[in-house]
């Protein structure tokens, strides 16, 4: 039976669905995996997105569907990305996970693997504790939490800036947005994927 990965993640212009595509990628590189790709619902107001060029940008992704509490419990792992929001996750997956309060009450997350990837405008913009903080609803839903260890050796990259953390895949976006995903960060990304798949794989078969 195919290993089932679920790659949740909020995007507002574009940079964590390319970080996801990556992460999907990997994943996929390992045999009998099954890899799905889902985008959490959007909050904010047409106008709003509109106004700050979000609307246009999110048209790239709105081929994907949109994520439900109820499909969380048939995945054997799943990988949550999110840009950051003053150190935090972005409203629109908070409030996609405030609603797994059912899954909480059955157990229906424990035991299965929990990964995050994020986003930031600059290189100390809060990557780290995104993803950390992100990690205590994980263990409340009984997840094992499996990040990027430094046998990803672009983690030690100095060549040139990099997001990329032992917590997860980041990318660095600038502060205007303009600054795409690297071709460093992709592959930690894609890195993230294959090992999340690696390990739900083994704890599957058990």
């Amino acid at each position: 039976m195919a290993t089932r990965i679920q790659v949740v993640f909020y995007s507002m212009y574009g940079h964590i669905y390319r970080m996801a595509e990556a992460v999907v990628e990997g994943a996929r590189e390992v045999a009998d995996t099954d890899v799905s790709l889902y985008q959490v619902a959007e909050l904010t107001p047409d106008e709003v997105l509109e106004k700050s060029g979000a609307k246009a940008a999110r048209a790239a992704f709105a081929h994907v569907p949109v994520a439900t509490v109820e499909q969380l419990g048939n995945a054997d792992a799943i990988i949550f990305g999110t840009p950051t929001r003053f150190g935090n996750m972005c409203a629109q997956m908070r409030n996609f996970l405030d609603q797994t309060g059912g899954l909480w009450m059955s157990g229906g997350l424990i035991g299965k693997v929990g990964s995050v990837f994020s986003s930031t405008a600059s290189q100390h913009g809060g990557q780290e504790t995104t993803i950390t903080s992100f990690h205590s609803t994980l263990l409340h839903q009984g997840m094992v939490i499996v990040g990027v260890p430094y046998s990803e050796p672009r983690l030690l990259n100095m060549d040139e800036i990099s997001g990329g953390t032992p917590y997860g895949a980041t990318t660095i976006t600038k502060g205007d947005g303009s600054r795409l995903p690297s071709e460093n960060e992709l592959a930690i990304a894609r890195f993230q994927g294959r090992h999340v798949a690696q390990i739900a794989a083994k704890l599957a078969a058990k």
